[in-house]
């Protein structure tokens, strides 16, 4: 493996989050992984400064957690956690699909529709992590069509919810299915301008995906 090059030693913190953070969500760094800082200090050519410091911005994010004895591991799928996140994720992508409803342009729509015909794919044959990407895809794009620069900070909330942890307890080949009518509404409803079907319509995406978690959670024991 050919040594990493990096861009600016004066944002190295940056660079090495960046790149930590990305193996992460490609799954290279599994959830309940142990990342062992001798060995990717040694892989990415650094010292373990910035790799520490580099690990306290990604548990910052809620990527990965520090352990007794100095141990990092990658955060694992914690349900209850998940369901908090994703009541975030339905304001956030609710008022993303509103702003875009206001602000795309007609590229926007045109890229939006691009992604809609090819997110089928993904679907028939049933491949988890193509589409898992693409559905990731799709909303970081509606998130740009907004054009609300404080949007863009929620962008590790959602690679964080759709592409680490949800896929462990709501993924299939059904939800998906649905997934993509909904994408479908959400685009028509942005590119005709209505921006409270729009904001309605994601909401409620978000929200069957909240059911679905909700619905995996135990019963409370009751007292006897």
């Amino acid at each position: 493996m050919s040594a990493f090059e990096w861009r600016s030693q004066t944002r190295l913190l940056d660079e090495v989050a960046d790149a930590l953070r990305e193996r992460i969500y490609s799954g290279i760094y599994a959830p309940g992984a142990i990342l062992r800082q001798e060995q990717i200090a040694t892989e990415f050519g650094i010292s373990r400064t910035p790799l520490r410091e580099a690990f306290r911005v990604l548990e910052r994010d809620g990527l990965v957690v520090h352990q007794a004895g100095r141990s990092v591991r990658v955060a694992s799928a914690d349900l209850n956690h998940l369901v908090d996140a994703y009541a975030l994720r339905e304001v956030v992508d609710g008022v993303a699909a509103r702003f875009a409803a206001e602000r795309s342009t007609p590229e926007d729509i045109a890229l939006f529709r691009s992604m809609i015909k090819q997110q089928p794919s993904s679907v028939s044959p049933w491949n988890p992590k193509s589409y898992t990407q693409l559905n990731v895809d799709f909303h970081m794009a509606i998130m740009n069509a907004a054009r609300n620069p404080t949007l863009l900070a929620f962008i590790p909330l959602l690679r964080m919810t759709s592409q680490v942890f949800a896929p462990a307890f709501s993924l299939s080949v059904e939800r998906a299915r649905e997934a993509l009518i909904e994408h479908e509404q959400i685009v028509d409803a942005i590119a005709n301008r209505e921006g409270d079907k729009a904001e309605i319509l994601a909401r409620a995406h978000i929200r069957s995906t909240t059911a679905r978690l909700q619905a995996q959670k135990p019963e409370p024991e009751t007292a006897k």
